[in-house]
């Protein structure tokens, strides 16, 4: 009897092979939920919230973030996996399916006598021969070409393939605009914007800015070209003084001075901005433009309307940054020192309205370092997916970039590192090799789950391409289309080198953790109620 229960007779105690079983049918469990995901040809999922939400896709993350698990082991392994997707932005089903299968193959062992601690031993010395065979396979291709074949390797895993060849172009000319030599890329400079009409082959980058907001003017031009862009962050509303104040009058016309001298401390932070428009545009038909991250009430708006100027108010926060980045130009805290200098530059400003909804474009800017990608969809659910799989995309570059280097896919990697753990468990002592083995079987899952859902037959593709490997330098992968072997590179299929780094880490950590477990309780608080 387990000394717990001693202590709390209600506790639930799972021993030795029980709760090795337990641990590796959750994580079985998940693979087979997971595994029909894997790969361009893997199908979707409909997953549909209490309040009847819909939502369809093949995300792996978006999967195990929505899903509701309730078998802990499950859900420690969906937390992995999520950390993979918030470190490196891709590789969540392909976690999944091999903690699921270490474990699986580890089974086979352990059942015949193999300790599972021995088994763990084994699995960390893969870990350390399939991380050298990473080493060894990765390329050193960061060209935009292969760059556009990192992003729709990744997109293709989760849209249709015209959608993804769409996006490809997107994302990289996307990424390549915000990157500054010799500093880390910040993807927030991207600006993810969504509208609900036309198709999602509509959606396009802008070099330049959205804002999802228009001018608070009727009058105030609804389209401006070659327009200076004056960004403040100051008060051009009237206010209330802070502390509780009264004036005192003893004629109308007193009170009429007092009215307009409160006035004027606004109206002459608006005459600051008229008369710069005059400056810099002159006699000319040039356009000028006034994004405010405060309020501006009716009289100014009035006052600038009046002078053709184009004034939005109200501005998000992170859109601020974004503007000096993509037009140029210095964002004011105050109208004192505003000179030309401070203004930025676009060819062309104009307003887009959609239903109730109205949208401000900012394009065709000289050298922007801030763009946005419009999404366009008919429905919710559609410009969800493609939302999700922008940012895996552009992760996907990024990293490429920052790596500056790639890895083979369609499975060249897995069936890599097969082979050359078949080699090296011959140099390891003892029954560790026996961990080893199962290492590289577990590996296997990846090409056969890609094999599977293409409607080929798994055995057969895995012999063939386990016919045609040579060497790590000439890595083979599965053609998805005819079932046979191809090469990754010469068609342009690369996986994230660190996606892999990654992978081979949590998941050799996570099904060892696994394995060791010879005793699950429940013994929490709850249980001692009743």
């Amino acid at each position: 009897m387990a000394a717990v229960k001693q202590l709390n007779p209600k506790a639930e105690v799972a021993r030795a092979a029980q709760a090795l079983d337990l641990n590796i049918s959750a994580a079985m469990g998940l693979q087979d939920v997971l595994r029909t995901n894997l790969g361009p040809k893997g199908t979707m999922k409909m997953l549909v919230s209490g309040a009847g939400d819909i939502k369809i896709t093949k995300d792996g993350n978006v999967l195990l973030h929505e899903m509701q698990i309730q078998h802990p082991t499950a859900s420690l392994i969906a937390r992995v996996a999520t950390a993979q997707d918030d470190i490196t932005g891709d590789g969540t089903t392909s976690n999944v399916l091999i903690i699921g299968e270490l474990l699986k193959q580890a089974k086979v062992y352990i059942s015949d006598g193999l300790h599972p601690r021995v088994a763990a031993e084994g699995f960390d010395l893969a870990k350390k021969k399939a991380l050298s065979v990473l080493d060894e396979m990765a390329l050193g291709k960061t060209g935009r070409d292969d760059l556009i074949n990192v992003a729709r390797t990744s997109l293709r895993t989760k849209v249709k393939g015209q959608v993804a060849d769409l996006l490809t172009e997107i994302i990289v000319d996307a990424v390549l605009a915000i990157k500054k030599p010799d500093q880390p890329i910040d993807l927030h400079m991207v600006e993810i914007m969504s509208m609900e009409h036309k198709t999602e082959m509509d959606t396009k980058l802008i070099k330049g800015l959205v804002l999802d907001h228009g001018a608070r003017h009727p009058d105030m031009p609804k389209r401006v070209t070659d327009a200076f862009i004056l960004t403040c962050n100051v008060s051009l509303e009237y206010e209330k003084s802070e502390v509780n104040s009264g004036f005192f009058y003893k004629s109308a016309a007193e009170r009429e001075k007092l009215v307009k001298a409160e006035r004027a401390f606004t109206d002459d932070k608006v005459r600051q901005i008229i008369e710069l428009k005059k400056q810099v545009v002159g006699d000319s038909d040039k356009g000028f433009v006034v994004i405010n991250q405060k309020g501006i009430d009716p009289n100014s708006l009035d006052l600038l309307a009046r002078e053709g100027i184009v004034a939005l108010r109200r501005a998000k926060r992170r859109n601020m940054e974004r503007i000096t980045l993509a037009c140029g130009g210095q964002a004011a805290n105050s109208f004192d020192d505003i000179t030309p200098k401070s203004l930025g530059h676009a060819g062309l400003f104009y307003e887009h309205v959609l239903g109730d909804d109205k949208y401000s474009f900012i394009e065709e800017c000289d050298n922007p370092q801030s763009v946005t990608i419009l999404i366009k969809g008919p429905n919710k659910h559609t410009i969800t997916q493609i939302k999700d799989a922008v940012r895996d995309g552009l992760r996907a570059v990024k990293n490429a970039i920052d790596d500056k280097q790639v890895v083979p896919g369609a499975g060249a990697f897995e069936i890599a590192v097969y082979q050359a753990l078949q080699q090296y468990k011959n140099e390891v002592k003892g029954k560790q090799r026996l961990g080893v083995e199962a290492f590289a079987e577990a590996m296997l899952i990846i090409p056969k789950c890609l094999a599977q859902n293409a409607g080929h037959d798994a055995q057969d593709c895995l012999v063939t391409l386990l016919q045609e490997y040579k060497s790590p330098t000439r890595a083979v992968g599965l053609d998805l289309v005819s079932g046979e072997a191809m090469y990754p590179g010469e068609v342009g299929v690369y996986d994230n080198y660190c996606v892999k780094k990654q992978l081979l880490n949590s998941c050799t950590v996570i099904s060892s953790n696994l394995l060791i477990v010879d005793e699950v309780m429940r013994a929490g608080m709850s249980s001692l109620k009743g």
